[in-house]
């Protein structure tokens, strides 16, 4: 009987061992590193995509432009989701961050999205796939200084 008892005990403690390596290496097991901004924005991007065709050029453009300035508040610390488009143009141009050609990008990115926004030009599907365009040359553009 003793032969048994201490069998089960042994068995006991080997699988206590196991468990107990097992939730050690779990806790220990680096977590992954979440998502850039310029990850979340060409996400969102790639999701706007699969929407150009159902969605009006004017919500498309307000998405679109949402997540820009998004992106550019969270990469570059750039107060851009409560400024106008002059205003935050300013924001960018007084930071040494954004390059010449990023600059022109953002102010062509923002002179099309406010004239479909707030001008209610007459936009077509192309107009909003030319947004999506360069958005996302700006996000992927490696524009950090």
């Amino acid at each position: 009987m003793w032969m048994v008892a201490t069998a089960a005990a042994v068995l006991l403690l080997v699988i206590a061992a196991i468990a107990w390596a097992v939730v050690r290496h779990r806790r220990n097991r680096p977590q992954p590193a979440p998502p850039t901004p310029r990850e979340l924005a060409l996400a969102a991007l790639e999701r706007l995509r699969g929407r150009l065709a159902e969605l009006e050029p004017y919500p498309f453009s307000i998405e679109v432009s949402d997540v820009l300035r998004g992106f550019v508040a969270s990469e570059f610390r750039v107060r851009a989701t409560r400024q106008t488009s002059a205003e935050f143009l300013a924001a960018a141009a007084a930071t040494p961050r954004f390059s010449e050609a990023d600059k022109a990008l953002l102010a062509a990115f923002l002179d099309k999205a406010d004239l479909i926004k707030f001008a209610r030009v007459a936009a077509t599907a192309a107009d909003s796939g030319q947004l999506l365009e360069q958005a996302r040359r700006f996000v992927e553009g490696g524009n950090a200084a």
